[in-house]
C-alpha cells in the first residue's frame, strides 16, 4: 500500500470494523453511502435509541477507523441527539477494546504475581508483556526492562507497581471526554488527526492551535494516523502520567474497596487534565450525567466476529470504494491495513 493511499484511506471511512478470527479473504465489509443508512444500521443492530437501564449494555463489534471530513459539515444539521448517539456509539467499541487490553495485560501481570510467589516458571510471553508495559508506563526505563530476568529482585515490585497503573477506565468516562475534547469528533483536531482527547505534546509534531501560547512553549495537538491510536494515546497518558495520580489513586482505592469502577467517581481524579481545574471536573460531569453515559461503565462486546463499515460520500463513491476493497482484499493490503491499526 503507497504511503499516499495509506494517508488518504481514512479519508474515505466513516466506520470500520476487522476480524481477529477471520482471514482477510472473508472478512465482510459494509460500504456506506449516507449517515441515514449508518443510522439505519444501527437499528437492524438493535443498537440505536434508549438503552434499558436494567440490562447490560451489549456493543457491536465496531472499530471507527478515520473521521470523514464531511462528519464536521454534516453533524451541524443533525437533530443534536443523533449527532450524539451516532459519536458514542461509534465510540465506545474503541473504548472496550482498549479496556480489554488492559485486562490481558493485567491477566499476565497477576499470572506473574502468582508464579513468584509460588515459585515457578513465568511464561515467556507474559514476561514480554511486562517489559513492553514497564517501560510504557515509566516504571523502569528501556535497558532496565531489557535487562530483566525473572530472577529479578525488584521484579515482585515492578509487578505490583504495573497492577497499580494499569487498570481500566471507566467507558462513560472516556465517552465524557471525547465528546468534551473533539465536539463530538468535530473539531478540526479530530477531523485533521483523528485527536479525540486534546492530548499535547512538543517537539514541532502534531496540529498547532489557532491560539498557540508563547508562554506555554511549542505546545501542540497530537495527532494519530487512526482513532484507536488515539485511544491507546489517552489509555496510557491516564496510566502513567504524574498529573494523574489522584486518578489512579481514587481507581486504586474503588478496587481495593471492592467498589465497582464509575465514571462519575474516577471523574474526580482529573483535575489537572485541563488548566480549568475544578471547572473542568464539573463539565464533564455534567455531560457524563445529562447524557447518561454511565451505563457504558459495564458494557460488553457481543460475542461475533467484526466487521469493516465503510462510509463514502454518495453512492458513486460507494460503488468505486467496494471495488477498491476488493482489490485490496485481493493484493492482501486490506490485511495490512488492518495490521497496522495496531489492535493489539
Amino acid at each position: 500500500m503507497t504511503k499516499r493511499f495509506r494517508r488518504n484511506f481514512p479519508r474515505l471511512i466513516i466506520l470500520a470494523v476487522f476480524s481477529w478470527t477471520l482471514p482477510a479473504q472473508s472478512q465482510e465489509v459494509i460500504v456506506f453511502a449516507s449517515i441515514d443508512e449508518i443510522i439505519e444500521w444501527y437499528q437492524a443492530e438493535n443498537f440505536w435509541g434508549e438503552e434499558k437501564r436494567d440490562e447490560q449494555l451489549t456493543v457491536p463489534r465496531v472499530i471507527l477507523t478515520g473521521i470523514n471530513p464531511r462528519w464536521r459539515a454534516e453533524a451541524q444539521n443533525l437533530h443534536v441527539p443523533y449527532k450524539k448517539e451516532i459519536f458514542y456509539r461509534a465510540m465506545l467499541p474503541l473504548i472496550l477494546h482498549a479496556n480489554g487490553i488492559v485486562l490481558d495485560r493485567r491477566a499476565a501481570f497477576s499470572r506473574i504475581k502468582a508464579a513468584l510467589e509460588l515459585g515457578e516458571e513465568i511464561a515467556d510471553d507474559d514476561f514480554e508483556k511486562l517489559r513492553s508495559a514497564a517501560v510504557l508506563m515509566r516504571v523502569v526505563d528501556t535497558e532496565t526492562a531489557a535487562a530483566l530476568e525473572p530472577t529479578d529482585e525488584n521484579l515482585p515490585k515492578i509487578v505490583d507497581e504495573l497492577l497499580y497503573k494499569v487498570d481500566i477506565i471507566p467507558a462513560g468516562l472516556a465517552l465524557g471526554q471525547a465528546a468534551y475534547e473533539s465536539g463530538y469528533g468535530t473539531s478540526r483536531f479530530a477531523v485533521e488527526g483523528n485527536a479525540l482527547f486534546g492530548q499535547w505534546t512538543y517537539g514541532g509534531k502534531g496540529l498547532v492551535p489557532e491560539q498557540q501560547r508563547k508562554s506555554l512553549g511549542d505546545h501542540r495537538i497530537a495527532a494519530f494516523d487512526w482513532p484507536f491510536d488515539s485511544v491507546r494515546g489517552y489509555f496510557i497518558n491516564l496510566m502513567s502520567h504524574p498529573a494523574y495520580e489522584e486518578f489512579r489513586r481514587l481507581r486504586a482505592d474503588a478496587r481495593a474497596a471492592g467498589r465497582p469502577l464509575t465514571s462519575m467517581e474516577l471523574a474526580d481524579g482529573l483535575i489537572r487534565y485541563s488548566e480549568r481545574g475544578q471547572e473542568y471536573v464539573d463539565t464533564l460531569k455534567g455531560i457524563i450525567r445529562v447524557n447518561r453515559l454511565d451505563i457504558a461503565d459495564d458494557a460488553v462486546f457481543r460475542d461475533e466476529p467484526m466487521r469493516f463499515s465503510i462510509g463514502a460520500a454518495d453512492e458513486a463513491a460507494a460503488a468505486e470504494l467496494r471495488s477498491r476493497i476488493e482489490e485490496l482484499r485481493a493484493s492482501g493490503e486490506l490485511a495490512q491495513i488492518v495490521a497496522r491499526m495496531r489492535l493489539e
